[in-house]
């Protein structure tokens, strides 16, 4: 098992594995890829979820990966740019963590592949928790606790950096959100979703277009777009991982599932609510320079803005997640 673990670490700018979805349109949890091709077990899962929440994985130890990635709040932070341990401003929106599990791309620019490769990208991020990572595993080391679970879980291994990743992705991956209104509708309740939320429905697969981009289980295309949020030269976006001008200000599609509870929206965190999202497609974005061909005017009437997002709102499935005692 460790070696297996190990040498999938070593991969993990290698490989991109692609979502994969049920019939039925729900995630498949059948279907999550695993490091060693075996689920995690609940130990390792526990232990990611205490480091999830540890504010010692931050420089000044007031920080942990919660604090922008908040349970009660989408796992978001409710704010339009997260704050760095340090009090500095993050120059992006706090993306939520909702059924990462099948993701093939990770961070606004898509420069992680996989939840291990993304999990230690934030500790030692300047501005962010800023947290040098030859600091991280004596600081750990220095917590009886931290030693049994880890040598527990990983052997005589132990406390590693490519450990810390494997737990904190392990707690990651069970963050699923998969029986909202519209998972209960397509399952056969046709009385799960109101009128409104139906004929959004229709509008999101047709008029709208959304599905264009927002597509699959979890409504996402692990793509990357410039639908004209902000202008070009104020953040590169997937371009400044891959040099290409097609990229510029092009940034992942995020995932809808419980939306309703992750505003504010887009990279920049610029737009507040729902309905201005829509009405902001609506008008075919704001920033022409580089827009995708995707984003044109759609026109839609009073009436569709608020079915579109009643729609929207029927994908809300909190995940509740209750804290554990620290160490």
């Amino acid at each position: 098992m460790q070696f297996a673990r190990s040498f999938y670490y070593a991969l993990l700018l290698l490989f991109v594995s692609l979502p994969s979805y049920a019939e039925n349109g729900t995630p498949d949890r059948d279907d999550i890829e695993y490091p060693d091709d075996e689920p995690h077990s609940q130990r390792e899962i526990e232990l990611g979820k205490v480091l999830f929440f540890d504010t010692r994985l931050s420089v000044n130890k007031r920080q942990s990966c919660a604090s922008c990635h908040n349970p009660d709040l989408g796992f978001s932070d409710g704010l339009v740019t997260s704050i760095g341990a340090m009090g500095e401003k993050v120059t992006r929106n706090s993306p939520h963590l909702y059924n990462l599990a099948w993701s093939s791309s990770l961070f606004w620019d898509g420069r992680s592949s996989t939840l291990e490769e993304q999990a230690l990208g934030p500790i030692s991020a300047k501005g962010e928790m800023n947290l040098p990572l030859e600091k991280l595993v004596p600081r750990l080391n220095a917590v009886p606790f931290y030693q049994t679970e880890f040598n527990a879980v990983y052997g005589e291994d132990g406390i590693t950096l490519a450990n810390i990743a494997f737990a904190l992705a392990a707690f990651e991956r069970t963050i699923i959100s998969d029986n909202s209104p519209y998972d209960q509708y397509i399952a056969g309740d046709k009385n799960s979703l109101s009128p409104a939320a139906i004929r959004g429905l229709a509008l999101f697969e047709g008029k709208a277009n959304c599905i264009k981009c927002h597509d699959g289980a979890n409504f996402t295309d692990d793509s990357f777009h410039n639908i004209g949020v902000s202008p070009v030269n104020e953040d590169n976006g997937r371009a400044a991982v891959f040099d290409s001008k097609e990229l510029a200000g092009a940034f992942k599609t995020p995932g809808l599932r419980n939306t309703l509870l992750t505003a504010p929206y887009m990279h920049n965190g610029s737009i507040a609510s729902l309905e201005e999202v829509v009405r902001f497609y609506s008008v075919g974005g704001e920033h022409k320079e580089n827009i995708s061909a995707l984003i044109k005017p759609l026109n839609l009437s009073e009436k569709e803005i608020v079915d579109l997002v009643a729609f929207l709102g029927s994908l809300t499935d909190p995940v509740q997640v209750e804290r554990p005692e620290l160490p």
